[in-house]
């Protein structure tokens, strides 16, 4: 795959910042459900929602052997559940631990929506790249994050990120924001 030169300069300059990498920008991001930005839960603190949305990669850097403190990335371009593109998804992983069973990964993660960013964070088991990047009958496989922030509509964000990998190309979104 490749990138052109003003998102490569995207990709290394937020990633040297610690704060993930990031792509191009969608329309805004719709799920059944949601609630809109601002709404209030009868207590007074804002209202919870759930956006799910479905990603397709189009960059990836992960080798084929994973090794301790060498980082990889991975970019996919998100839609709704209409299928209309949204935003990106950008991740920035390092295997800290590599054994038979996979590697214990440390990852930042960057949706770039149209209505604001969201950030997060999470440490997780992930198999071996031999066992889920194949074509033909990858392993499915999920792991979560930890909301962290976001700006715009998801200023302060707090909730969870949940991404289910269905094969090397495509995965699914469940951002659940308290």
């Amino acid at each position: 795959m490749t990138i052109d030169r003003r998102n490569a300069l995207r990709l290394t300059s937020l990633a040297a910042a610690g704060a993930g990498i990031t792509g191009g920008l969608g329309g805004a991001a719709r799920a059944a459900g949601s609630r809109t930005a601002g709404s209030r839960a009868e207590d007074g603190r804002p209202a919870a929602r759930q956006l799910v949305l479905t990603g397709k990669r189009t960059a990836a850097d992960i080798p084929d052997v994973l090794v301790p403190g060498t980082p990889y990335f991975v970019h996919y371009e998100l839609r709704d559940a209409d299928g209309n593109p949204v935003g990106t998804e950008s991740a920035q992983c390092t295997p800290v631990t590599v054994g038979p069973d996979g590697a214990f990964v440390l990852a930042s993660l960057v949706l770039l929506l149209a209505d604001g960013m969201i950030t997060a964070s999470t440490a997780f088991q992930r198999p071996l790249p031999a066992l889920t990047e194949v074509l033909v009958a990858p392993r499915r496989w999920s792991h979560l994050f930890a909301v962290t922030g976001g700006t715009a509509a998801y200023d302060a964000a707090t909730g969870a990120v949940t991404i289910e990998h269905l094969s090397r190309e495509d995965d699914v979104l469940t951002i659940d924001l308290d």
